[in-house]
Order: C-alpha cells, then structure tokens, then sequence
C-alpha cells in the first residue's frame, strides 16, 4: 500500500517513516512537513493511503482532508492526533477520514491499523471508536426532523458564511424569509447567535 505521511514535528515525522519502511506490506511514498507541500506534490505522486496529522502549520489537516479527497477521492486517510474532543472527531470524519488514531498509539497498533484501513476498515483508537459509538446512542431520531428541509438548507449556507443577501439570492427568497427562517433555526436548536446554532446543530449531528 503506497503511503504518504503528513506531519509537522520532525523527529515524529522521520520515526513514523522508519517504521513505515521496515514493513514489507508498506510502499512509503514520501512525508510532508505541511499540508501546502502536500497539496503542491499530491498529483504527481502514487497514494493509496495518507496518515496525517490535524494540527499543521498554516492550512489545517480537515482542510487539507477535503482538498485531497477533491483530487483523489479513492486516497483512504488516516488521522494522527492528538485532538480528542467530539468536534474535531467528527469534523474530521465528515470531511472524509476514515481512520482515527491518537498520537502514542503503539507502532504495531498504528501498521495494523494502516493495513485494516487499506483492506476496507475504519479503524479507530478505542477510545475514539467509544465517543462515536456514544454520539450515535444520544442522537435522537427527533433530532433528524428538527429542522425543515429549507432550514436544513439555510443552516448549510450559513455553515459556508454565506450572507442573508446571498441566501436570499441562493434560494430565490426575499431577505424577510431569510430572516424567518434564522429566527425559526435558532428557536429550534435554542441558539443566541451563528456560532451557537452551528455548534449546537454539529452536535445533534444535523451538520
């Protein structure tokens, strides 16, 4: 499996490449320091699987997440963190990870866990798998349905800061009803203000 490696601390960096190319089910491509060069090199270079970490200098590692999965969506990528807190997890996940490891996890952990996510897994350090398992078990069906599908709509373009003006002119309405329907989403997720709404929607799942 061609593997590349995104990591901003050197000596980690340099470790997870020497452990990487003393297995021989393991192609190392290359690793970047930042998720800039990454992007720079990505087309030029064989990946199969990218083991990344989130906290890089400059573009974040969920940005650089979307943008890999923009150029190659069949790259299977695996997170290397050490964020354990349910929104980075999640955003993670939604922007296309599909393994989650934390940072101390032994060597023979991470390999077996590079190979499961290459033969079709999604392998998880336990106690992340735990706080996913936990999401889905507090997340009431209620939830789903608690916003219109033009709320829905609405949440998604003020996600992407998108101004009333714009989502009038988005969804073909008048700035009033944009001003309606905010009111109704916030109301309904009992938020103050955008950045309560969306982190209070992230957490019931409905972004």
């Amino acid at each position: 499996m061609k593997t590349i490696v995104v990591e901003d601390d050197r000596l980690l960096r340099e470790n997870i490449e020497i452990l990487l190319k003393g297995d021989a089910r393991i192609e190392f491509v290359k690793a970047f320091a930042t998720a800039e060069q990454t992007l720079e090199q990505l087309t030029d270079l064989p990946c199969e699987i990218m083991l990344m970490d989130l906290g890089l200098p400059g573009m974040s590692g969920i940005d650089l997440i979307r943008e890999v999965k923009k150029i190659n969506p069949d790259i299977e990528i695996m997170v290397h963190t050490v964020f354990e807190d349910r929104d980075t997890i999640f955003s993670a996940i939604k922007a296309g990870a599909s393994g989650y490891l934390l940072k101390g996890t032994s060597p023979s952990m991470m390999i077996d866990a590079l190979y499961e996510l290459y033969n079709g897994g999604a392998p998880m350090t336990p106690k992340i798998a735990k706080i996913v398992i936990r999401e889905f078990h507090e997340t009431t069906m209620t939830d789903e349905y608690l916003l219109t599908p033009r709320e829905m709509s609405i949440l998604k373009g003020i996600e992407k800061g998108l101004s009333y003006k714009e989502l009038a002119e988005k969804y073909n309405i008048s700035h009033h009803t944009v001003h309606s329907h905010i009111k109704n989403i916030y109301g309904k997720l009992q938020s103050k203000n955008r950045r309560d709404a969306l982190y209070k929607a992230r957490k019931k799942g409905l972004l």
